[in-house]
């Protein structure tokens, strides 16, 4: 019998994905499962980008490749009608669209990494992260963010003591997937000043820009002054429009050499999906209220999430500032396990609760194994009912340990 490559074998399973087929077991059994263990919202995608898509079927008498670069529609309209509005100023040349924000990611890397090289992240990070990484040969090394200080960012001499030679990019995301913190212009600053300091690419994920709840608008990396080599924006339509099925999204950098690159990987994959061009196009017609609706919509969540979280028996989750996920630490013997039982053994009223061990967000061994991540992305009564179960299995639980 032939043998998978001991790379293939060796890959890490996604943390958000890979207890799917026990969900699908339990809904086979005419069990209801909550899902808030992936970011999928229930709010609707907008009007205008779904009607592009149904306008374009109407008039296409079939689908070919597009520029490698994405339309050129698409770019143009990103620039004047999206990333002007926010005070990103980008011409053409700095702009091609991806296959979804994970392509932009994996391919930022490989731009700035050769095997062997080292990004800095700061933990707990988005577990695919990990994913690219492994698959290019490049190591992830964790700079540290503890919950219970609601994971602040060290002070920058601590991230510089981490800095080798091998060292050649740090990578945020702002808000965080999966914490919900939100950086700080001045933390941009500092980290910017480290990039500079050790001539680093900055990579900086900003997929969840719209979705802050503080009075402060969002900083972009983008913007920091005296890094237009070093940065590296990676950005979405799927948070921004609910438009996550699309699988569009781009990769940004006034740095020639950067760009340039990212076009031999975009040609090794011919072209982004067609009809998610064509939603997304659609999309930057969105209105303003959408999104102001959309912003309330998610802090009313995020504070129904966090107030019932920390009403639950030995159960700690900070108040994030942005983006629609939370870290909670359970009192449970071990997240991974917890999660599993939830979905093979535990029913409240036919219903089960589905949510994301974090340990693997995590690169300091040891760290996150009694921490989930919460998708606040259903609406609040289904939200509330979502965290009644959850509650009730955690009194449940044979391994709690409160």
């Amino acid at each position: 019998m032939p043998q998978i490559s001991k790379k293939s074998a060796a890959m890490p399973a996604s943390a958000i994905r890979k207890f799917v087929p026990l969900s699908d077991a339990a809904k086979a059994d005419g069990v209801k499962v909550y899902h808030l263990n992936v970011g999928a919202p229930d709010i609707k995608s907008p009007r205008c980008a779904l009607d592009a898509v149904a306008q374009k079927c109407e008039e296409l008498d079939h689908i070919s490749y597009t520029n490698s670069a994405g339309f050129l529609e698409l770019r143009k309209g990103l620039i004047d009608k999206y990333y002007k509005k926010i005070g990103i100023d980008i011409e053409l040349k700095d702009i091609l669209v991806e296959v979804a924000g994970s392509e932009a990611f994996a391919v930022a890397m490989q731009i700035a990494c050769d095997k062997g090289d080292e990004i800095l992240v700061f933990e707990p990070f988005y577990t695919n992260y990990n994913t690219f990484a492994y698959l290019n040969g490049i190591t992830l090394k964790a700079v540290h963010t503890d919950i219970r200080k609601g994971f602040a960012l060290p002070p920058v001499e601590e991230m510089e003591k981490m800095v080798t030679p091998a060292t050649k990019a740090v990578l945020i995301s702002n808000p965080s997937n999966p914490s919900g913190t939100l950086y700080s212009r001045e933390e941009l600053e500092s980290i910017g000043e480290l990039c500079r300091r050790h001539d680093l690419f900055l990579i900086s994920d900003e997929v969840y820009r719209e979705y802050c709840f503080t009075e402060e608008p969002h900083f972009s990396a983008f913007n920091l002054p005296g890094l237009e080599q070093n940065v590296i924006l990676v950005d979405s339509v799927s948070k921004r429009y609910n438009l996550c099925g699309t699988r569009i999204g781009c990769i940004i950098s006034r740095n020639a050499e950067v760009m340039a690159a990212a076009m031999k990987y975009a040609q090794s994959r011919l072209c982004p999906p067609v009809l998610g061009q064509y939603a997304a196009i659609g999309a930057l017609d969105t209105p303003q209220e959408y999104f102001d609706e959309t912003v309330e919509e998610y802090r009313k969540r995020r504070d129904c999430a966090v107030e019932m979280l920390n009403a639950m028996p030995g159960v700690f989750a900070p108040c994030p500032q942005g983006a629609f996920y939370t870290i909670a630490e359970l009192p449970v013997d071990n997240a991974e396990s917890f999660v599993k039982w939830m979905l093979t053994d535990f029913r409240k009223d036919g219903a089960t609760t589905m949510v994301t061990p974090v340990a693997s967000f995590y690169k300091t061994p040891g760290e996150g194994l009694r921490q989930v991540r919460i998708a606040y992305v259903l609406e609040v009564p289904e939200l509330r009912k979502a965290l009644d179960v959850l509650a009730a299995g955690l009194e449940a639980y044979p391994g709690r340990t409160l």
